[in-house]
């Protein structure tokens, strides 16, 4: 079934939310909450809940003008617009009572395939649904959200033995395809996987930390980055959350569990304080002017907050990579190399215990808290990077049973196939199966790069990139530099790679890879630096030819390239998208050319190809003015204008209206591969282009903006010099309006590239960002 449209109950945080990522998928939606009692206004909560969706930071929408897809209404007077819906999504407050109420009067209007969803955390869907119609029960299941719903990977879908199939097939597509979720299926138990389990390692968290006399800023030290969680660690997520949340939660599972989740006194004392986190302005941490300040978990005061130091965190922090630092786990010293022991050991005994009871294999729940809390790894290869002995010990150490799972085990939760070319997971009944075949069993079929590796669908390797066989004729060109920089590594390895897939008679070539943030950070900033700084202008200048005629290549080349960017694709990388034949892009892309940061212009033809597209969207028509398209490119590069999202990129001109965005990015090397397939069979590459450039009339005025910048104080001096060489380029020169082609101004390009970077000011532009990775205006 298709879902055409959405009706979310509730506009609080969560139903805002969602409603605001639905929208932003492009599917209408009707949110709806309680009636206002004032003023005359009578959807005047929902909305609001609009409203604050729109001032969300971080965004809630990924394009504000998407916010027109919601319609606000009330359940009293509204309620019926949901009788057209095909999925209506509960939201309202956590409590069985009201929501069992609103199923009551949902039952009479809904059509009779309507998917039907609570966004409850952790209620039993199967208590909300008691006295409904078999009819209903077929078509009503969980769908918990995380918050904030753009940002937060995990979607957990928590059928109950009424769910029919269809109704479960329904919910996970939606997911998958409109919110861009990845889908973990959990039984119907309180908390479901990962407030269960995430709930239980922060109430672990807090009670080691009294029995290690440790302090906030020393457990967040120890439970954020140095071992493969975010920043954010154990407290400052707690404050993101709210602590009154997070209290209500523990509570909540403690009455339905049976099992002990109560917080410290005196987090309940904090919370009664009125300090419940960022919400209240202060919690675990609190912000005076730029100042962070610390609580004293003993006194409940404030101080300056302090960066731990230790020899065990400064092992963590030297290792280079995540198993790197589990191994040091077993052996790390000092009271904070006792606290991790502990806590790696409490948490993996519940884990083991528990996760049967609310999940169907390890990877549901290694995928529920990598997607959920963004861990780098998931609980069950944690327990494996750490290794079994260093548990099997530590629980005899610490009195604790030993777990079936573990003695079932052998050794491993995860291992390679036998036959290679993969690998395979052990089951609840210890039996081992392929993790790919699982991986399909929870949705559509996913393609990464890893998984070719894995399978040997290597079609030639380099030491920067790897080219891999997607199937179907269509090859896979990966970045494998670091944060994916395209050095002369890479350069090298994608023209032999076009060359390799011409000689083979593929149908096409797709540009993707797996990193979890970054697309690409651009051009190789230390060899720019380093050989502008040694003067060898010649290496220089040739690295430069070499890199456009590689944006050119992309666009010449005898069959389809299509590029899949995704999170940071700056520079460089947004320069090759403007050149592939179709971008199939991730809905979160940040997308810039931000050359100007380092004191340079965008020299990979990324000038180039603006000027182009901007000016070509207006040669048809006869009164267009084409200073227009000329002025459009200059603020997009002199502003170093970055996207929020896709949606933005193609407001800002990065993507085309043909370009395709893929809201889950699970799915978008498939999706981009697909692409490819589309356009192989009568595949043309485009011709070359010329179009009027406006010379000295248009360059006059731009310098005439960058000198009202400079009077104003909005432009130091050299930001004047490296705007003026960017008017330079997108005028054709300073001499009368001409007919230019992509040569042309090409070398427009290479020639204030190299000049800019042979000025004092840009060099320490380059160093100051390489040394502190921050911009300097000089």
């Amino acid at each position: 079934m298709k879902v055409r449209k959405i009706g979310v109950v509730g506009a609080g945080t969560m139903g805002s939310g969602i409603a605001a990522l639905a929208a932003s998928a492009g599917v209408p939606v009707e949110l709806l909450d309680m009636p206002s009692t004032e003023g005359k206004d009578r959807s005047a909560i929902a909305r609001g809940g609009i409203t604050r969706a729109l001032k969300a930071r971080p965004a809630a929408f990924m394009d504000d003008a998407r916010a027109a897809l919601v319609r606000p209404g009330n359940t009293e007077d509204d309620l019926e617009r949901l009788a057209d819906c095909d999925l209506v999504i509960e939201a309202i407050i956590e409590k069985p009572e009201p929501k069992q109420a609103l199923y009551a009067r949902l039952e009479k209007i809904l059509k009779p395939h309507a998917v039907i969803a609570t966004n409850t955390s952790g209620i039993p869907v199967t208590l909300l649904a008691e006295g409904r119609s078999p009819a209903f029960q077929r078509q009503f299941l969980g769908m918990h959200f995380f918050n904030p719903p753009r940002y937060l990977h995990l979607l957990e879908i928590i059928p109950t033995e009424y769910t029919s199939p269809e109704t479960l097939a329904t919910a996970r597509r939606v997911g998958e395809r409109v919110f861009g979720k990845g889908i973990v299926v959990a039984k119907d138990v309180p908390g479901f996987i990962a407030n269960r389990l995430g709930i239980f390692g922060l109430v672990a968290a807090l009670r080691l930390m009294e029995e290690f006399d440790l302090t906030i800023d020393e457990v967040d030290a120890l439970t954020g980055p140095a071992i493969g969680r975010p920043k954010s660690a154990t407290f400052r997520t707690g404050d993101i959350t709210g602590i009154d949340v997070l209290g209500y939660v523990a509570s909540g599972l403690s009455q339905a569990t049976g099992e002990d989740f109560s917080l410290p006194e005196w987090v309940q004392r904090l919370v009664e304080s009125g300090r419940a986190g960022e919400k209240t302005g202060a919690g675990f941490y609190k912000k005076e002017g730029k100042v962070i300040q610390t609580l004293d978990w003993r006194t409940l005061e404030y101080g300056e907050q302090q960066k731990p130091e230790s020899e065990a965190l400064a092992m963590l922090n030297k290792a280079k990579s995540l198993q790197a630092r589990l191994e040091l786990i077993p052996t790390l010293p000092g009271a904070h190399g006792d606290f991790l022991r502990k806590y790696f050991l409490q948490l993996a005994h519940y884990v083991l215990v528990t996760s049967p009871k609310v999940a169907y294999d390890p990877l549901g729940v290694d995928h529920a808290m990598e997607w959920g809390y963004a861990w780098e790894a998931g609980p069950f290869q944690l327990i494996d990077g750490i290794g079994h002995d260093f548990h099997r010990d530590g629980f005899a150490k610490l009195g604790m049973d030993m777990p079936a799972l573990l003695a079932k085990a052998h050794g491993a939760f995860y291992r390679p196939t036998p036959a290679g070319g993969g690998w395979e997971m052990m089951g609840w009944d210890g039996e081992f199966r392929p993790v790919a075949a699982a991986d399909a069993a929870e949705g559509e079929a996913r393609i990464t790069a890893q998984s070719l590796r894995d399978s040997k669908a290597v079609i030639e390797q380099w030491k920067d990139a790897n080219l891999l066989d997607m199937g179907d004729g269509v090859a896979l060109f990966e970045f494998r530099s670091k944060m994916n920089t395209l050095g002369e590594g890479v350069l090298t390895a994608l023209h032999a790679a076009l060359a390799r897939v011409e000689q083979d008679g593929l149908q096409g070539l797709v540009i993707g890879n797996d990193d979890p943030r970054t697309f690409t950070a651009g051009a190789d900033l230390m060899a720019v630096g380093g050989l502008a700084q040694k003067g060898e202008w010649e290496t220089l200048d040739h690295a430069i030819a070499t890199f456009q005629g590689t944006s050119m290549a992309l666009k010449a080349a005898p069959f389809p390239v299509v590029i899949a960017p995704f999170g940071l694709t700056l520079g460089g990388g947004a320069e090759f998208s403007l050149h592939a034949d179709l971008v199939q892009a991730n809905a979160e892309l940040y997308m810039g050319l931000v050359e100007v940061g380092v004191g340079l212009i965008p020299g990979g033809g990324g000038t180039k190809e603006l000027l182009f597209r901007f000016t070509e969207a207006l040669q048809p028509y006869e009164e267009a003015d084409l200073f227009e398209g000329v002025k459009r490119a200059f603020k997009l590069i002199a502003m170093a204008t970055t996207s929020t999202s896709a949606l933005d990129a193609r407001k800002l001109g990065f993507l085309r209206d043909r370009d395709r965005v893929s809201m889950n990015r699970d799915l978008q090397l498939a999706d981009a591969k697909m692409r490819v397939v589309d356009l192989a069979p009568d595949y043309v590459a485009p011709a070359p282009r010329t179009i009027k450039a406006l010379g000295r009339d248009g360059l006059g005025n731009l310098r005439y903006a960058l000198f009202s910048f400079q009077e104003a104080g909005q432009a130091s001096a050299h930001d004047v010099v490296i705007g003026g060489k960017v008017a330079h380029i997108l005028c054709g020169g300073d001499g009368p309006p001409r007919m230019v082609t992509e040569q042309d101004i090409l070398d427009l390009e290479r020639e204030a590239f190299l000049s800019l970077l042979g000025t004092p000011e840009t060099q320490a532009r380059i160093a100051h960002m390489l040394s502190t990775g921050k911009p300097l205006r000089n």
